[in-house]
């Protein structure tokens, strides 16, 4: 079979490429052996390219087949299309937040954590959201500003063992550290309300009160047998930072335990994203960004990646919507700026959020 030159403007769906094509940079926009799909052309006609090197008996399918190669299923695309689990899920989650509340409300009256009822609430929240990943990016949006706390508790837990599974752990591993997640804040309870339900920014005083939750949610749960001792030092340590900028004792490095780690970046993924009664949400998209860039040295960088995984993972079509209102698709994704992908609006016109740094992906439209 020989390869032969042909004009972008005669290529269609369903040709393959013979050789990568370079634009100003060192990665192939597109790689060798790509059989070209319309989102293909759409990129090539953005960059400007001229001509391509294409199989001369390249065969045409229909671009309909194109999706999947004949006999071959993607089971994680069938797992997240089934469409009845987004409602049953954000009802379970709500129901869980419910009854994590009444929990807490007791632990500031006094009463020590029941363990084992905490884990009722969430074993089955945790499990339905492992098997549809694509709903942790609901989390934010299905956080009540008014009851934070105990979202966050809920969201935090379910994060950290879906960051554990994509990182390879046990089931059971990362059960225990969902659990732990869930616990991590149980310690807000020795707080005076006054603080915790604050809807304004804290004072050096009151943060320097707050940061004691670690401690105390370590006593609270220091002497139940249903959790695990690294998961409840993983609980001491959610706050502390890889360059000893945390608490409550400004451990460093491998001081920290990877539990820990997992938690302090599920922690602040979901506050960060989540609608505050004193500052507006951010983008989770964003979020990751500033987590790898602007907090760089504080969090391990295996954990960040795992979370890039399972909630920043976007794909050549993709419908989103972008921080400043508009949407579009995603035509193009640079493979050093993922998160950074080309769109193609409404209006036609393409945007490359590599160069329009102001703007990010706010959320995958369904």
């Amino acid at each position: 079979m020989t390869d032969v030159y042909i004009k972008t403007s005669d290529l269609r769906p369903g040709i393959v490429l013979s050789e990568n094509v370079f634009v100003n940079t060192n990665h192939a926009i597109i790689r060798k052996n790509t059989v070209l799909l319309p989102e293909h052309l759409e990129v090539l006609n953005v960059f400007g390219v001229r001509e391509v090197k294409i199989e001369e008996q390249s065969v045409v399918k229909r671009e309909e087949d194109l999706e999947v190669e004949d006999g071959e299923v993607n089971p994680d695309q069938v797992l997240t299309s089934i469409p009845l689990k987004q409602t049953d899920l954000k009802t379970a989650y709500r129901q869980a937040v419910e009854k994590y509340k009444k929990e807490f409300i007791g632990w500031r009256a006094g009463t020590k954590p029941d363990v084992a009822k905490v884990r009722s609430i969430l074993l089955p929240v945790l499990e339905d959201f492992v098997k549809q990943k694509r709903m942790l990016n609901l989390l934010n949006d299905i956080t009540n500003p008014k009851d934070y706390l105990y979202h966050h508790s809920i969201a935090v837990g379910v994060l950290a063992s879906a960051i554990s599974m994509q990182m390879g752990h046990p089931k059971g591993q990362a059960l225990q550290l969902g659990l732990a997640g869930a616990l991590a804040d149980c310690g807000m309870a020795k707080i005076d309300a006054a603080i915790t339900d604050k809807s304004a920014f804290l004072t050096k005083e009151e943060f320097n009160e707050v940061k004691k939750h670690a401690i105390y949610s370590f006593q609270m749960v220091q002497d139940t047998p249903l959790l695990r001792q690294e998961m409840k030092l993983a609980i001491f340590q959610h706050h502390e930072r890889l360059d000893g900028s945390g608490y409550p004792k400004g451990s460093k490095m491998d001081q920290i335990t990877v539990f820990a780690q997992i938690l302090a970046v599920a922690d602040v993924f979901h506050a960060m994203t989540s609608e505050r009664l004193y500052r507006s949400k951010e983008s989770p998209f964003k979020v990751i960004e500033m987590i790898k860039e602007e907090e760089f040295g504080k969090f391990d960088l295996k954990v960040v990646q795992a979370l890039h995984d399972l909630v920043g993972n976007l794909s050549i079509g993709m419908k989103v919507k972008l921080t400043n209102g508009e949407t579009g698709e995603i035509i193009f994704i640079h493979r050093d700026a993922r998160l950074r992908p080309m769109i193609k609006k409404e209006d036609g016109t393409t945007l490359d959020l590599t160069i329009n740094r102001r703007i990010a992906v706010e959320k995958v439209l369904d």
